[in-house]
C-alpha cells in the first residue's frame, strides 16, 4: 500500500524547531527512523507510541526515500 509522506509528515518553525514530524504529535520522523534502523518493528513501535498508526510509520520510510533521491550539484 502505497503511503504519500506529504499527508502524514509537517515541519514548522514553532514546534521541535521545524523538525519533521508526525502530523498532530511531537513525534519527530529521526525518532521513528532509529526505531526502525534498529530492527525494531512495527508493532514494537505501535505498542511504544500508541496515538500513531501504521501509515505514519511507513510514511517516514518514504519521507527518507525522497531524502535519499535529493540529488545536489557540485
Amino acid at each position: 500500500m502505497p503511503v504519500n509522506w506529504r499527508e502524514h509528515i509537517v515541519s514548522t518553525p514553532d514546534i521541535l524547531r521545524g523538525k519533521p514530524r508526525i502530523k498532530g504529535t511531537r513525534i519527530p520522523v529521526s525518532l521513528i527512523l532509529g526505531y526502525l534502523a534498529s530492527n525494531h518493528t512495527v508493532e514494537v513501535i505501535l505498542d511504544e507510541f500508541p496515538d500513531l498508526v501504521q501509515e505514519q510509520i511507513y510514511a517516514c520510510l518514504d519521507y527518507a526515500r525522497d531524502l535519499s533521491n535529493f540529488e545536489t550539484v557540485a
